[in-house]
């Protein structure tokens, strides 16, 4: 597992956009965030579990979050622009941008795959992230040292049968990373990783898999110090990193 001891209010002070906030690696994600001191947006598709994180957090005595509903498959640009607007007007500024949400689609061949669920799989998985990160440049140049987190998968850098759109959203993902990363290069105010999370136990594992026995894999909660080290400021100057969040690497590797 990826080695990261994350000080206390590692995040104290910044505000964070966790997308696909609801559940799985999303909700781990944005609770850690806020134990760590940040004011987090939660967003995601369905609004009750959006709640349900939010109450959570607040339980916590964190600082109090945002929920922002959007479903990514059916956004278009108006909707991006409205969430940058109300972003703006609360907080005027972003300090990172976590982009968790993301669906399998189907585990068939290339060969027989549906064209309507792989424009799905590519909506959600790649447009969104790049239109959202597009949208929110601005916010994220107000911040002095502003993090953005994409989400790749072990299918991200070597093909793999049957595992359709799911696979090359991930390569395009990677891409989109390395893409943006080199482009940002000489700007000491932005970074932008990614994160392999590596078998996890979440409803998308388990509907790829489902044989497998969840309690055998790493949980959400069990991969963050990978996730607090790329969106805090102990990874200053760390860009166009694709991190294995159960790697045999540590923080200390990147120093």
């Amino acid at each position: 597992m990826f080695t990261y001891d994350a000080p206390e209010q590692l995040l104290e002070g910044r505000t964070i956009l966790v997308t696909g906030a609801g559940d799985g690696i999303g909700k781990a994600s944005a609770i850690a965030y806020a134990k760590a001191g940040a004011t987090v947006i939660l967003a995601g598709r369905t609004e009750e579990k959006l709640e349900a994180v939010y109450d959570e957090i607040e339980a916590l005595g964190c600082k109090q979050p945002a929920i922002v509903p959007i479903d990514f498959d059916k956004a278009s640009e108006p909707d991006y622009i409205e969430l940058a607007n109300l972003l703006d007007e609360t907080f005027g500024k972003l300090d990172g941008i976590l982009h968790n949400a993301g669906i399998l689609g189907l585990r068939t061949s290339i060969e027989n795959y549906d064209p309507i669920i792989w424009e799905q799989v590519m909506r959600v998985n790649v447009n969104a992230p790049f239109i959202l990160t597009q949208t929110l440049m601005p916010l994220l140049r107000q911040s002095e040292d502003a993090s953005v987190i994409f989400v790749t998968s072990g299918v991200a850098t070597k093909g793999r049968a049957y595992w359709g759109a799911y696979c090359v959203s991930k390569f395009a993902t990677l891409g989109l990373m390395e893409t943006l990363a080199d482009e940002l290069e000489n700007d000491p105010s932005i970074r932008i990783n990614a994160i392999n999370p590596g078998g996890t136990a979440t409803a998308m594992r388990a509907y790829a898999y489902p044989a497998e026995d969840p309690s055998t894999i790493a949980t959400p909660d069990d991969i963050q110090p990978a996730y607090l080290f790329l969106m805090g400021p102990d990874s200053k100057g760390v860009n166009g990193q694709n991190i294995d969040a159960q790697g045999v690497m540590s923080a200390a590797d990147f120093s």
